[in-house]
């Protein structure tokens, strides 16, 4: 029997195929909002408070203005019921969006944060570290922003869609973006870490990268054991003669790279890295 699957908008739980947005919608004309993409494990939010912290540091940024009882407690207790709701009893996928309403670009607003929540099942594979590196290749037709809004996780994903439509049509498993000096930023669902000779890199905040929430748990992970972490700017040429590449996100976690373009490499570090910080979220 086919489980019918809901949604979670504004107080009210819905069909999935509801119809909820105007063509006056500011997030449908503009990217006016912003989204938060969690893992749902075993009863809980994973890395819940990082993204929480996340969440309302971006609905201040973007100048919402929320109610009394938009809190974290509403929010993670809707997740929770709408995953029980679609009958998710381990692993899901959630996907919070908020955006603003209907308006022109200089009529003035009302800044109340819309709430949707969607959830999708996710394979329990996304709970182990890949056994196949992915392929991945540098995409030059869209630059990423560094700037005071390139952080956050906003509705306006453009750069990013075409990255990922160009790395599907090249048979590649994610595509990297890079800013407007050239030089790495992430990629099109992911943060992105080299390794060479014992340093693990990563394209600092003001180089352009979303500041994803994997991101900074891993960070914050691999200072605490005392590996050498330079956060800063990352060339196309660091690419490309690192020895190990991997992706980070909250989906996954940590995924190994094979190949970028004609650079080959090994995983050695990465598996490691996987056990030590990854996995003991999934016990």
């Amino acid at each position: 029997m086919v489980v019918p699957q809901f949604l979670f908008s504004d107080g009210k739980f819905l069909k999935q195929d509801k119809l909820l947005i105007s063509p006056n919608n500011r997030s449908f004309r503009y990217g006016d909002g912003f989204f938060e993409t969690m893992k749902w494990f075993k009863g809980k939010i994973q890395l819940e408070q990082l993204h929480l912290e996340r969440l309302f540091s971006t609905l201040a940024t973007l100048k919402f203005k929320p109610p009394t009882y938009f809190t974290s407690e509403y929010i993670v207790n809707a997740v929770n019921e709408l995953v029980a709701k679609n009958q998710h009893h381990q692993l899901a996928r959630v996907r919070v969006t908020i955006y603003r309403g209907d308006g022109g670009i200089y009529d003035d607003q009302n800044h109340f944060p819309h709430l949707l929540i969607q959830t999708w099942p996710l394979n329990e594979m996304n709970n182990r570290l890949n056994e196949n590196g992915l392929e991945i290749d540098i995409y030059a037709a869209a630059v990423k922003q560094a700037d005071h809004f390139s952080l956050l996780k906003t509705n306006n994903y453009l750069g990013y869609a075409m990255a990922a439509l160009w790395a599907k049509e090249q048979h590649l498993n994610d595509a990297v973006l890079l800013n407007p000096q050239g030089n790495l930023a992430d990629a099109t669902i992911a943060n992105i870490f080299l390794v060479t000779n014992g340093l693990i890199q990563t394209p600092a905040l003001s180089e352009g990268p979303v500041s994803g929430v994997m991101r900074k748990y891993v960070l914050k992970q691999l200072r605490e054991r005392g590996y050498e972490i330079n956060e800063g700017v990352v060339t196309p040429s660091d690419l490309l003669n690192a020895s190990e590449v991997f992706l980070t996100n909250a989906i996954y976690g940590m995924r190994w790279v094979k190949q970028c373009g004609k650079s080959a490499y090994s995983h050695q570090l990465v598996p490691h890295l996987y056990k030590e910080i990854i996995a003991p979220l999934f016990v």
